[in-house]
């Protein structure tokens, strides 16, 4: 009984990323300007929620952190589930901002700063993906 009420909850939530030991709640970023913004402005992110950059197909992907006022790793992942990179980025507070390249990846989820650590999530970790 306990397993079909947790099957129905999950069934029943928003988009999410996984990881063995950890779930994140992911608002999703698809269009152009959903990108753009990211999480520019916010002041303060939730633990074990985030967002989920969802790209066509795997290619080198940057980030810059202009107007964000928050530290965050952010955790490049693979078509496949697989992570290929963490970093973690800081605000900037004057231009020109740093870049924060990967290697080829499809998805790049940005959470609190330290998490990817605390979590164990590092290259080779894997992630399950459920987009809603």
């Amino acid at each position: 009984m306990k397993r079909l009420l947790l099957l129905f909850l999950i069934a029943c939530s928003g988009s999410k990323v996984v990881f063995d030991g950890a779930s994140f709640d992911v608002e999703l970023a698809r269009t152009a300007d959903e990108k753009a913004k990211g999480l520019m402005f916010r002041e303060s992110l939730h633990d074990y929620q985030g967002m989920l950059f969802v790209f066509d197909g795997e290619q080198q992907r940057s980030f810059w952190m202009k107007n964000t006022l928050i530290s965050l790793d952010m955790i490049f992942i693979s078509e496949n589930g697989t992570v290929v990179d963490v970093q973690t980025a800081v605000p900037c507070k004057s231009d020109p901002c740093r870049l924060y390249v990967s290697p080829p990846a499809r998805y790049v989820l940005e959470v609190n700063a330290g998490l990817a650590g605390k979590n164990s999530v590092g290259v080779g970790s894997q992630a399950k993906i459920t987009l809603r």
